[in-house]
Order: structure tokens, then C-alpha cells, then sequence
């Protein structure tokens, strides 16, 4: 990070304990975005309520060169919690889960499901429930059977024409979709 990491108490003291959770939890994002140039983290302690504990809400806000992801909830989807060690797993976990969204984006890897393209079943195995097809510009692409649409997989024949919704998942392409 290009900005030291900034740690907000509201609301509640000061805690080394809080605050080495945070580092920690903190140099585990590099992993999912390289290039974060600062992160500030507000722990924010809620109204006392007198039959419960305290409440608390985290708020990260992470900038990298093109975006700044925000992490929080609004107000009537606002989750607070009592444990502030939970507050943090959850916080950070959404964290993690935009980061890695936003680094897909940058990779162009992103799912386009409007996009149907034709192809030719190529290999049938019913005892594993997949199959594979070639596309018009020749690669392979795999289905599984409850990505067929209409009759279904079992009326499917080595050599049948077929359109599909392709999108590509980390093992390669995928049809989401087959139309027979």
C-alpha cells in the first residue's frame, strides 16, 4: 500500500487487540488486488441497548488506481454485531468478495450470458453427466447435463447441432446453457 493503513475507533476505546486483527486481516487483501494504494477501517460501536451488548460496524474503504470499493452497509441493510471479532471476519470476507469481483473486471473475465453461439456435440459421457461440444471457431467447451434445456441430456446424439450460452469459470469454457 502506497497510504499507511488508518484505523477509526467510534464510539469505543482504543484496542491493541482490535487493531493487530485488523493489520492482520489487512495484509491478507494484497493476495486478492496488488495494486490497493490505501485502506481505512472504521469500527464503530452502536447504541447501548440495555438487554443486549454493544453493537458493532465495520467500514472499510480500499482505493486502487481506478476505483474506490466501499464496504459497508446502508442504513436499513445495516448489520451490526455484538462479537466485534465476527464484525471483522464479515467485513473483511465482503471485502475480499468485491476485491476479487473488481479484479475479474479488470481481466475481462467477466460472464456474458447473452450471448448464444452454435456449436456440435462432439462427446457424450452419461455415466459422469457431461459432455462437451466444439464451437464454431473450433475449441471445446464442456456442459453438464442440467445445463440442457428441453428433451434434455438423454436425448442428446454425438453430432447434433446445438445453441449455447458459453461463459468461462477457472477450469476453461463452460456452457450454462445448451439448447438442442
Amino acid at each position: 500500500m502506497q497510504i499507511p493503513l488508518q484505523i477509526t475507533f467510534r464510539g469505543i476505546p482504543h484496542s491493541d487487540a482490535v487493531e493487530a486483527k485488523i493489520r492482520e486481516k489487512v495484509s491478507k487483501l494484497d493476495r486478492f488486488h496488488s495494486h490497493i494504494m490505501s485502506c481505512r477501517v472504521a469500527v464503530e460501536a452502536e447504541h447501548h441497548r440495555h438487554h443486549q451488548g454493544n453493537q458493532y460496524h465495520i467500514r472499510i474503504d480500499l482505493t486502487t488506481p481506478h476505483k474506490e470499493l466501499v464496504i459497508s452497509r446502508e442504513h436499513h441493510d445495516k448489520k451490526a454485531y455484538e462479537d466485534i471479532y465476527i464484525a471483522i471476519r464479515d467485513a473483511f470476507n465482503a471485502a475480499i468478495r468485491q476485491l476479487e469481483d473488481y479484479a475479474r473486471v479488470q481481466r475481462g473475465k467477466v460472464k456474458s450470458h447473452d450471448l448464444q453461439s452454435t456449436g456440435t456435440v462432439i462427446r457424450l459421457l452419461p455415466e459422469k453427466d457431461h459432455g462437451f461440444l466444439t464451437a464454431e471457431d473450433g475449441h471445446d467447451v464442456y456442459f453438464h447435463r442440467n445445463s440442457v434445456t428441453g428433451d434434455g441430456f438423454d436425448a442428446l446424439k454425438v453430432g447434433d447441432e446445438v445453441r449455447y450460452i458459453e461463459e468461462d469459470d477457472d477450469q476453461g469454457p463452460k456452457a450454462s446453457i445448451v439448447y438442442p
